[in-house]
């Protein structure tokens, strides 16, 4: 499969996007940008301090917001898993990149993912782990161009499984 102008990553917190987009980014000789890193530089606080002020909602918004505003070329760029509950910035995002989506089972899922407060996970109060992947799981379904299966995989591991899809 060819690469529009740009790859981006999709999928739930600590699946490894960053780690997996930083070693692809090397590998295709791309940019790398995360999408969460842009929002704190850029509203100069972390995603927790942001969801906790402003409110889930407003932190979408402002998610969406900076993601429509993103406009580059040869990037691999990691999104924050939430950015799934805006279509339009999901459907700006496949206007430049292709989507791949890397997706681990809920118990693996449940072992990496401890501290999703300090982690600035967006997700409503008195919802869990388990609530968030059966929301999110289907949008990134939907969303997707390529799904990768990381299981235990390692990151390297996750990039050569990208690569054979890619090449």
């Amino acid at each position: 499969m060819k690469i529009k102008e740009n790859l981006a990553l999709i999928g739930m917190p600590a699946v490894g996007k960053s780690t997996v987009g930083v070693l692809l980014a090397k590998q295709l000789g791309y940019a790398f940008l995360d999408t969460d890193i842009l929002i704190q530089t850029k509203e100069q606080m972390t995603l927790s301090q942001i969801i906790s002020a402003k409110g889930l909602e407003r932190f979408l918004e402002i998610e969406e917001s900076h993601l429509l505003g993103v406009k580059c070329s040869q990037h691999v760029i990691a999104t924050g898993g939430s950015v799934v509950y805006k279509e339009r910035a999901m459907v700006h995002l496949a206007q430049r990149a292709t989507i791949l989506y890397l997706a681990v089972d809920l118990d693996i899922l449940t072992t990496r993912l401890s501290d999703v407060v300090e982690r600035g996970v967006a997700m409503d109060p008195g919802k869990g782990i388990h609530d968030l992947y059966k929301e999110r799981t289907p949008l990134y379904d939907k969303y997707c161009d390529i799904k990768i299966e990381c299981g235990t995989k390692s990151p390297a591991q996750v990039v050569t499984a990208v690569e054979q899809y890619l090449s």
